[in-house]
């Protein structure tokens, strides 16, 4: 019996301890939080891109000719309309002045047609028309008087004949007289002005042809800027339209950049900019300038250029830099980190809690603006409240919980937005006390 005692005395002393090895087996994950808190939130996009000149001339000579001068090096400043090259036109000046000669000639033809030969053509014509009437009329009265009396029989039959007969020629001369009159008058001075006005612009297009030609051997800038490339010397061989200048205006200065169409639907010109030069401490200030309409279907992205506010000279073409872009600022927003925004299976956002009981609670969340340290909350979360920040992702709802400090660089991180906010001078945008973490 004593033995039977022992024995239950045993098994329930082994049964207690079973129950508090299980108990005390209850698992705990150990995690760091971070306060939602009151701050600034900018959403930025950023890209590497590529600096151009807003302006640039690549010039090339419209004929072929040897180089016989360059005014400008490379580097040289140049000015609109500026005189650059000088290529060889000797056989281009001779051409001008033999059109121009050409030209004159028919402008003198011209003038005196206008002035002389057609007024004296019309004058002739109308004295012979005068006269050819004149002689008819005259005529008309002799085959009158000669018919009367060849009627009487005062008058035999061959002199009647001869007058009828001059008086037919008269007529005749006397028609033709006029209908050259009229045809002068009416088509013959408006064509003779026609052929001398048409032989003088014939000339007047050559000779400006010739000239056009000539202007060619001279080539000037079309732009302000510097002379960027310069690739043949005095004496090479210029071929029409191929480039022997390069002249870039880089007093604005531009950085492309290609973007996905997800970041490129939250910008609009006039959002600010950064742009990062490698080895340069300071940022330069810039403006988004363009927004592509298109998208480039090659890479499917979408083009977004950001402009320098101000020449800075570490900025030069042909650069790559860091371009970050901000879309949007919501001051006094609730922000969490980033890293601490989940999404579930249905694509819901949420975050976990640490609650004053020990255990993490799971809470579903409207975020907002975002960028890669911190998310506007929109709803489901309150100022102050414990974020799991580090240990919460694919954390059960009530799981126990142990929060330990965070290290030094996750103290910097916390303290960004509350930087950020200073930044952007919001005064009454205070971010709320952190607890011991």
């Amino acid at each position: 019996m004593a033995l039977l005692s022992l024995a239950s005395a045993s098994v329930l002393f082994l049964s207690g301890g079973c129950k508090k090895e299980e108990k005390e087996k209850d698992p705990v994950v150990t995690v760091q939080v971070t306060p939602a808190k009151r701050a600034t939130i900018s959403q930025n996009v950023s890209a590497e891109a590529v600096v151009y000149p807003l302006q640039q001339a690549t010039i090339a000579p419209k004929i072929t000719s040897t180089v016989k001068e360059f005014l400008v090096q490379r580097g040289s400043r140049v000015k609109k309309g500026q005189l650059l090259v000088v290529l060889e036109n000797k056989d281009l000046t001779a051409a001008v002045e033999a059109s121009k000669g050409d030209f004159e000639q028919a402008d003198a033809n011209y003038v005196t047609t206008v002035n002389a030969s057609l007024p004296q053509q019309i004058q002739k014509a109308e004295l012979d028309a005068a006269s050819a009437k004149a002689a008819f009329d005259a005529q008309q009265k002799v085959y009158d008087s000669r018919k009367e009396l060849f009627q009487q029989g005062a008058l035999p039959q061959r002199d009647f004949d001869s007058a009828t007969v001059a008086l037919a020629q008269a007529r005749s001369q006397n028609e033709q007289a006029q209908r050259q009159l009229a045809d002068l008058q009416r088509l013959g001075k408006e064509q003779a002005l026609k052929a001398a006005q048409g032989s003088r612009m014939s000339a007047e297009g050559k000779y400006r042809s010739a000239e056009a030609q000539l202007s060619y051997s001279e080539i000037r800038s079309p732009i302000d800027g510097y002379v960027t490339d310069r690739p043949l010397y005095v004496g090479d061989l210029a071929a029409a339209n191929q480039p022997i200048l390069t002249v870039m205006d880089t007093s604005r200065l531009i950085a492309k950049s290609h973007i996905a169409q997800s970041d490129a639907a939250v910008l609009k010109v006039g959002n600010p900019a950064e742009l990062k030069i490698p080895g340069l401490d300071e940022p330069i200030k810039g403006r988004v300038s363009l927004v592509s309409p298109a998208l480039d279907p090659g890479s499917t992205t979408i083009e977004v250029w950001a402009e320098a506010i101000k020449p800075n000279p570490a900025l030069k073409p042909g650069m790559t830099v860091e371009v970050s872009m901000t879309a949007k600022t919501v001051k006094d927003a609730l922000v969490v980190p980033t890293p601490a925004v989940f999404k579930n299976d249905e694509g819901a956002n949420y975050v976990v809690i640490a609650g004053s009981d020990g255990h993490a609670h799971v809470k579903a969340v409207q975020v907002g603006v975002r960028n890669a340290d911190f998310s506007q909350v929109a709803s489901g979360v309150t100022p102050g409240d414990a974020i799991i920040s580090s240990g919460g992702y694919a954390l059960p709802d009530n799981t126990q919980i142990k929060i330990e400090a965070p290290a030094a660089e996750e103290k910097e991180a916390g303290d960004k937005a509350g930087t950020e906010e200073k930044d952007h001078k919001a005064a009454d945008a205070k971010p709320a006390k952190k607890g011991k973490e």
